[in-house]
């Protein structure tokens, strides 16, 4: 069973190390894995616990995933906010994005400031693809070549969105 949680302190270092290794594999994340810190993603959850949500999942106590809502940064923005999920490796295709994404839109729902909801995927990230159209995201656009990754290839960046006011 997925338990869904709130994100504390103490998870920065799981949290960090599930990204790290995440991003080792190429297309999923854009982060290289010299460009994490543990610092960030502690001060993250602490600025997200105020000013958007950031959960995880769990199965059987271990966290499995993560993910957050984190809203523009400028005035004019503030009703945009920023979707991020991580299924940690080795928990693909266990329903942990699905439990991820309802958790991420219940709260949006109760939350007025949140108009809209904007989210980057790679092109090759099928998976993400479809499970954010399964939500109601729409692509909005393509950057082509966005993404280089280390062998020097490039990945367009779809960029994907899901409006909560009409």
């Amino acid at each position: 069973m997925i338990k869904i949680r709130h994100a504390r302190a103490e998870d920065a270092t799981t949290l960090y190390r599930a990204e790290h290794a995440t991003s080792q594999k190429p297309g999923l994340l854009i982060s290289h894995p010299e460009e994490l810190s543990e610092d960030s993603f502690h001060e993250k959850l602490l600025w997200l616990n105020e000013a958007g949500i950031y959960v995880v999942a769990e199965i059987d106590g271990v966290p499995a995933g993560h993910a957050s809502l984190e809203p523009g940064a400028l005035r004019a923005m503030a009703h945009v906010f920023s979707l991020t999920i991580v299924v940690h490796p080795g928990h693909t295709g266990r329903g942990i994005g699905t439990a991820l994404m309802e958790s991420l839109l219940a709260w949006a729902d109760k939350h007025p400031a949140v108009e809209k909801i904007e989210l980057r995927v790679r092109e090759g990230n099928l998976v993400a693809q479809r499970l954010y159209a399964r939500f109601g995201f729409v692509e909005e656009g393509r950057f082509a070549k966005r993404i280089r990754l280390a062998d020097g290839t490039y990945l367009a960046d779809i960029a994907m969105a899901k409006l909560l006011t009409t």
